[in-house]
């Protein structure tokens, strides 16, 4: 995904899963998308005319729900003299809370992170998302390879997700003892057979790496000069060739292989999100060891360290499953805060000043109160996803919770 920071991109998540947990009674859930190139007249225009049609449908429920639905957008479209630079979306609908008349009009309308390419009206009893989850779609397509005389292991990097393919075994016998035209004839088998390997490998890649037309490029792995005469020979189709970024020295073949090529091609693909998060925890983790190091973590050390002002980079995980609530004694007007799993219901606290129970005055998702926390001091957020081994780590050894410090506390 373009120029998306990863707390926008853990917004747009969280905006599409809490859609997608939006249900209507009825088809009266209304889904509209806008190019950027679209006239606004054009789509009021057009739910004008959707207005008049819904008069047909014959449930007076749906169809006043519908027509409730149509009557918001054309409001909101009111707020647009043309559609942001990558359109406009917008949702709405009558949303049951419980039992029937407990529904409750709800609309969401925000600029995509990537443009939209069709104008689509759509009404059905849930939100029509299938654009947008296209957008979270894995942008960023490699094609890897690790290769040696013995084995060989294809595989496809697709964002932060490592896709192994196939792994071929070569059967090439090893070195042959005896002297003489015994030695040259094994030596030319030996050389036949590794030619025909080289084919197989090629065959694979190609068959593999040619369905992918948006692969972004190929990266070439292995010990020993395997991998170069590999890729110097006439064993790659022309355009799988051209693709080929570079070849890297590795220690290991197989899956151990393709993770090494990974790791030593960072500068080459220090776009795709899995490198950038590597780094991200890899420079925590390096901080956090050092005698002088400039890391914390735990969620109470990290917000003293965001109150103080001393935080440069904030490392959340986007699995912390919390919500912050904040509290209020109706006694003595003490306040505070506790952070509690979202598996957890109610929260209920007793003043620690007078004992009277507390009001919960306030309730966010604990990410959205590290990140609020984030901006009033400056400091850079980044959410870190566990699709990776050290974004796991942080999630597991750390809470989810880590800090790459201005300065030591």
């Amino acid at each position: 995904m373009a120029e998306i920071s990863s707390k926008e991109l853990y917004e747009f998540k969280r905006t599409i899963n809490e859609l997608s947990d939006k249900k209507g009674r009825g088809t009266e859930l209304v889904s509209v998308y806008i190019p950027p190139d679209r006239q606004v007249s054009d789509v009021v225009k057009h739910m004008r005319e959707e207005l008049s049609q819904s008069a047909n449908i014959k449930s007076k429920q749906t169809k006043k729900n519908v027509q409730s639905a149509i009557e918001v957008i054309m409001q909101r479209l009111k707020l647009f003299p043309k559609p942001p630079e990558k359109g406009l979306v917008l949702f709405v609908g009558m949303i049951p809370k419980g039992g029937p008349g407990t529904e409750k009009m709800e609309n969401y309308v925000f600029e995509p992170p990537e443009p939209i390419k069709t104008y689509t009206y759509h009404c059905n009893s849930e939100f029509f998302l299938e654009p947008l989850q296209e957008m979270l779609g894995d942008k960023e397509i490699y094609g890897l390879a690790v290769i040696d005389r013995k084995e060989a292991t294809v595989a496809v990097l697709k964002g932060k997700r490592i896709d192994i393919v196939k792994t071929l075994t070569s059967g090439v016998p090893g070195k042959h003892k005896a002297g003489g035209q015994s030695q040259r004839r094994f030596d030319r088998l030996i050389d036949l057979a590794a030619h025909e390997f080289k084919k197989r490998i090629g065959e694979t890649i190609n068959e593999a790496f040619l369905a992918i037309p948006e692969m972004e490029g190929v990266i070439i792995g292995g010990p020993g000069h395997t991998k170069e005469e590999f890729v110097k020979g006439d064993y790659l189709h022309h355009e799988i060739k051209n693709k080929v970024i570079t070849t890297v020295d590795t220690s290991y073949t197989g899956e151990f292989g393709i993770r090494e090529v990974i790791e030593k091609s960072m500068d080459v693909l220090a776009e795709i999100d899995v490198m950038r998060e590597k780094k991200l925890v890899q420079k925590f983790l390096t901080e956090l060891v050092s005698d002088e190091g400039l890391a914390s973590y735990g969620e109470a050390e990290v917000r003293k360290n965001l109150e103080m002002g001393a935080v440069e980079v904030l490392l959340l995980s986007e699995d912390i499953n919390s919500r912050r609530d904040k509290f209020e004694c109706p006694s003595c007007g003490f306040i505070d805060a506790k952070t509690f799993k979202n598996t957890k219901t109610e929260s209920e606290e007793n003043c620690p000043q007078c004992g009277e129970k507390m009001n919960l005055i306030e309730s966010k998702d604990v990410i959205d109160d590290f990140v609020e926390m984030a901006e009033e001091v400056g400091s850079e957020v980044e959410i870190i996803s566990t699709e990776t081994e050290e974004g796991m780590q942080l999630l597991k050894a750390f809470g989810g919770v880590g800090a790459v410090l201005r300065y030591r506390v």
